[in-house]
């Protein structure tokens, strides 16, 4: 079984196709706004594979309003809501809204903490404050996607317990860094995803991704690791099974 623990199905026009290629494997989804939200909570509800998790993106928090609290406190107990994300810090392209962002990403931690859920945390120019966060914030599970850090900054996030998600860029000839870490951290600290529609993993790369192709970040693992696609697979979805509580039995 594979599962991919984090993508983006709203962009798709084939999206039954995406979902029928991924057969019997797991998909689970993130929401970043309202409108994404309230898409991932359909698509739950429609398809047996697909878990979901709700939040708000910091790229988005200039639009929140009253409501968007509560769509997410609302569904929260959904048995197939299996965390809350994409949630974080980008100081990238906005850097004036520092202190909304770290008040938005820490008013989800908490929510999260509250109903015993994961969360899935992007962090982009900022990992040093996301770290900082969370070392506040000991007993959260939590996931940063698609992991982009030092070695050092993996194994700080590890002492807290926080899982690293690798997903297509490991796969890049440029990825110097990721790799590193793959090769140095314990298959056991590490989950697999797509980030789909985007990061087209090698030998895809200028395509539109997919769920599937988390196939090919799995066969890169293991090169790296010098160990088998199956033991890969195995151990990162008892990782995801484990990290996000899904009624899964192997």
């Amino acid at each position: 079984m594979m599962i991919d623990t984090h993508c983006h199905l709203d962009e798709y026009e084939n999206i039954d196709e995406i979902i029928k290629h991924m057969g019997n494997n797991i998909i689970i989804v993130s929401g970043v706004d309202d409108k994404t939200n309230k898409q991932v909570i359909e698509l739950i509800n429609k398809y047996p594979n697909i878990y979901g998790v709700i939040g708000i993106h910091p790229e988005e928090i200039d639009n929140i309003n009253s409501n968007s609290f509560k769509i997410i406190e609302e569904n929260i107990n959904n048995p197939k809501i299996v965390g809350i994300g994409e949630i974080g810090l980008d100081y990238h392209f906005i850097k004036d809204n520092k202190i909304k962002q770290q008040e938005i990403f820490i008013k989800q931690i908490e929510l999260a903490n509250k109903y015993k859920k994961t969360i899935v945390i992007h962090s982009r120019d900022s990992i040093n404050d996301t770290y900082n966060i969370l070392k506040k914030y000991l007993n959260t599970k939590a996931v940063i996607h698609c992991y982009s850090s030092s070695l050092e900054m993996a194994h700080k996030f590890i002492k807290l317990n926080i899982k690293l998600g690798i997903g297509g860029v490991v796969t890049f000839k440029n990825s110097k860094i990721l790799k590193e870490v793959v090769e140095n951290i314990s298959l056991d600290n590490l989950l697999l995803e797509t980030d789909s529609p985007y990061l087209s993993p090698e030998p895809l790369r200028g395509k539109i991704n997919e769920p599937y192709n988390i196939i090919y970040v799995a066969k890169k693992i293991a090169k790296l690791k010098n160990i088998s696609l199956e033991e890969v697979l195995n151990r990162t979805t008892v990782n995801a099974i484990e990290q996000f509580d899904l009624p899964i039995e192997l």
